[in-house]
């Protein structure tokens, strides 16, 4: 019912930057909360950055004053702008999204979009 198509993935040099989209498919549907996580070889899943519908946001303390995250309700996207990548940064990012339906949550993911940062 609900599909995330994440871009905007690619090779970058470490300082450089990079913007990440997302677009959530699904007609009716309001996305409470929207965001990226990210997962580097070999770790866990981690939490990246949420905005809320309402505009509240979250970052992880490793991106903080790096990276940007911003929505469009009406597009349902959500975008990640990320600049002074470090070589850290690589990972499969992953964009996410929670709605609710028919008073059911549910928490919906993109395939990913990896990003590879260059030292």
């Amino acid at each position: 019912q609900v599909q995330l198509v994440e871009s905007g993935g690619g090779l970058v040099q470490a300082g450089g930057s990079l913007r990440l989209s997302c677009a959530a498919s699904g007609r009716g549907f309001s996305f409470n909360v929207m965001g990226w996580y990210r997962q580097a070889p070999g770790k866990q899943r981690e939490l990246v950055a949420t905005i809320a519908r309402g505009g509240t946001i979250n970052y992880a303390d490793s991106v903080k004053g790096r990276f940007t995250i911003s929505r469009d309700n009406a597009k349902n996207t959500v975008y990640l702008q990320m600049n002074s990548l470090k070589p850290e940064d690589t990972a499969v990012y992953y964009c996410n999204a929670k709605y609710i339906y028919i008073f059911t949550n549910y928490n919906s993911w993109g395939k990913g979009t990896l990003v590879t940062v260059s030292s």
